[in-house]
């Protein structure tokens, strides 16, 4: 009887279901800055693309059945008992930790910006479960929010991004590269609608104005917009914009031509000079945007400047950086002396429109 009860204590006492869960998000939450950070796993073997996809791709299968699994035995009642949950668990971790390896087999010699794609899918989809694994824990089964929250979530949409993926680091780029003009492209046209509107909020202020006066106290200027230069653009401002919107528009155009140089000169071997063109051009959707946002008022002609002058510095080495590459095999190719000009002219128009302020700011 002693050996008995020494061998029941010897086992572990299994938390509830809903505790184990829980615990599992938990630890799911934890692989994702380890993945975020990590890098390619050192090996003798001869990498094989054909392999590496077909394993990503079984793997992300395989994570998308365990979602479904453990989402339809936790989506009713009784819930499973603690050794099932356990074992469901366990098939979980597995299927994430398997495609986290998954990943770590890509060497960083087929190319960064490849390796980010992958590196984000994989992300999408550990995070996606750890978000669904906390649906289970926090809705009770049953329950429409539980149902509507399910149906929505993440894990299954992300698993299938994975066959979607760029399978080379020349797509790889082409991706990204069109993903930062269609970004400017929005950037631009959202800038246009403003002028054009005359309004640079795009009428969400209506509401207000309507609700706060009813009593006409306000004086319209000649534009019939309020005169609240909080609100909107002076004459200064307007004729600032003007070139600014110039300067976006000549962004557009270098992040396409980029683009097509790529497309049809591009080669899959040379991952460096890929790679070095991704990350100057990355920069210039978000400095498109720190333009776009200081045009909006109340203006400050300053640091319209400055965000202009950092815009073209980005654009500049991006000519450079792709003029210096196997995809300008002609160094000397038109476009790109066009480009710097238009982008120069831009640039110096911005510099006479501000000049008093900023002789106005040394003083």
């Amino acid at each position: 009887m002693a050996s008995a009860a020494a061998s029941t204590a010897a086992v572990p006492t299994l938390a509830p279901p809903l505790e184990q869960i829980h615990q599992l998000a938990v630890e799911l939450r934890l692989l994702l800055p380890g993945v975020r950070v990590g890098e390619a796993r050192e090996t003798t073997k001869e990498f094989n693309p054909e392999t590496f996809w077909r394993r990503l791709n079984a793997a992300a299968v395989n994570v998308s059945r365990e979602a479904t699994t453990l989402t339809e035995v936790f989506s009713r009642v009784p819930l499973p008992s603690p050794q099932e949950t356990q074992r469901f668990c366990e098939q979980v971790r597995a299927a994430i930790t398997a495609i986290i390896a998954v990943y770590y087999s890509l060497p960083k010699d087929q190319g960064i910006t490849l390796r980010k794609l992958v590196r984000n899918a994989t992300l999408d989809i550990v995070d996606g479960m750890a978000q669904l694994v906390d649906v289970l824990f926090i809705t009770p089964a049953h329950s429409p929010e539980n149902s509507d929250l399910i149906s929505y979530n993440s894990v299954w949409t992300a698993c299938q991004q994975v066959p979607r993926i760029p399978r080379d680091n020349k797509a790889a780029a082409l991706s990204m590269l069109t993903k930062s003009v269609d970004f400017v492209k929005d950037a631009h046209e959202e800038m246009e609608q403003a002028v054009e509107e005359c309004d640079p909020y795009c009428g969400l202020l209506n509401d207000t104005e309507d609700n706060s006066d009813n009593h006409g106290n306000e004086e319209d200027d000649g534009l019939g917009c309020p005169n609240n230069r909080d609100l909107y653009w002076s004459e200064e401002d307007q004729e600032l914009i003007i070139p600014c919107l110039a300067l976006v528009r000549a962004s557009k155009a270098c992040l396409k031509k980029i683009r097509i140089s790529v497309a049809e000169n591009g080669k899959k071997d040379q991952v460096a000079q890929l790679d070095d063109i991704v990350d100057i051009s990355d920069e210039i959707s978000p400095s498109v945007d720190d333009l776009a946002l200081s045009i909006y008022p109340p203006m400050c002609h300053l640091t319209v400047r400055i965000n202009s002058a950092k815009l073209v510095s980005v654009l500049k080495k991006a000519l450079e950086i792709t003029k210096a590459s196997h995809v300008t095999p002609q160094p000397e190719d038109s476009w790109i002396p066009l480009l710097i000009n238009a982008i120069d002219h831009c640039m110096n128009r911005i510099k006479e429109l501000t000049q008093n302020e900023l002789e106005l700011f040394r003083w």
